[in-house]
């Protein structure tokens, strides 16, 4: 028989519950961009070290990686929604500055992850080491082309660092390491992949015996292989990419493109919420953390841990 007594037991505890999930931190995360597959893959991170850590994510991106304003926006909204921490990959360098020192200042920690900032009081830094992924690229595709070639770069969009550091690393490294080798055309396509594949047609059109492309996103690679695959250069020019779609692993397959630079998008989100926890919690975090880049041939497409690495961790 159910007493007056035990009601107010059972109350009682779901009122103690109650609180003890509203003391969960409330960590803020704000993408470059919400749609790309490699952003719902460090929302995958992001979700599951909040369930390992027991905090709140509040997750909340722009729809564009070009759209900074709506980016400064949402860091805004979440300094005015008093969030306990704030991670952001930030879509320029420049523009953010000032909305995260807003964010420093009211007291909120902040981890930058996967693209800088031009801002020293951050918690941690937690990144692919993109410049020398972009010298990796320079070395695959020289090796691939051979001597006395030229090549092209279908880039990302200025202010973008982590993109302009692989960008760099890969001119770099063909300056210094590979004289016979000449850059003979770079073309932005946005951060999209329609613009992209314009600009690798562009390329292709102007400069007909290209030995072969390095294009240093997801956008740009999509549009790199469909400008290739639709002139039948399969195998002709040379195609080195960068992170991970349904495109890039068929353009594996069927030869288009000949090496895939992935990132480890999970673990960045993973890391990024990890690092705030410890901050939180009374602990120091690693200042700086750069995970190295994964290269994959169709060769290693077979590979358990390459098959878990392209298709992720379940959400």
């Amino acid at each position: 028989m159910i007493t007056r007594r035990h009601v107010i037991l059972a109350n009682a505890s779901l009122a103690v519950s109650a609180c003890n999930r509203s003391r969960q931190k409330v960590i803020g995360v704000v993408p470059k961009a919400t749609a790309h597959l490699f952003f719902v893959s460090v929302h995958a991170g992001v979700d599951q070290a909040a369930r390992d850590l027991r905090v709140n994510v509040l997750w909340n991106g722009p729809a564009d990686e070009t759209d900074y304003t709506r980016q400064i926006e949402i860091v805004d909204s979440m300094i005015t929604r008093h969030v306990d921490a704030l991670a952001i990959s930030a879509t320029d360098e420049r523009a953010l500055v000032a909305p995260l020192q807003r964010a420093i200042s009211a007291g909120i920690p902040v981890t930058v992850f996967d693209s800088a900032v031009k801002i020293d009081g951050y918690v941690s830094f937690i990144a692919t080491d993109n410049y020398g992924a972009g010298c990796t690229a320079a070395r695959k595709l020289a090796s691939l082309i051979g001597g006395n070639r030229t090549v092209g770069m279908v880039m990302q969009k200025p202010g973008g660092a982590s993109t302009e550091l692989r960008e760099r690393g890969f001119a770099d490294t063909i300056g210094k390491e590979f004289p016979s080798v000449r850059i003979v055309a770079r073309q932005y396509g946005m951060a999209d992949p329609a613009r992209s594949r314009a600009a690798a047609e562009n390329i292709l059109a102007a400069h007909p015996d290209l030995g072969g492309i390095f294009a240093s996103s997801e956008a740009s690679s999509i549009g790199s292989i469909l400008a290739i695959r639709s002139r039948n250069l399969s195998g002709k020019t040379k195609l080195v990419t960068f992170d991970l779609s349904d495109t890039h692993i068929e353009g594996l397959n069927n030869g288009t493109v000949d090496v895939m630079l992935l990132q480890d998008p999970f673990r960045l989100g993973y890391e990024a919420v990890k690092s705030l926890v410890e901050k939180l919690s009374g602990t120091t975090p690693a200042r700086r953390l750069e995970l190295p880049v994964h290269v994959i041939v169709k060769a290693d497409l077979d590979k358990p841990e390459v098959r878990a690495l392209l298709q992720g961790p379940p959400r």
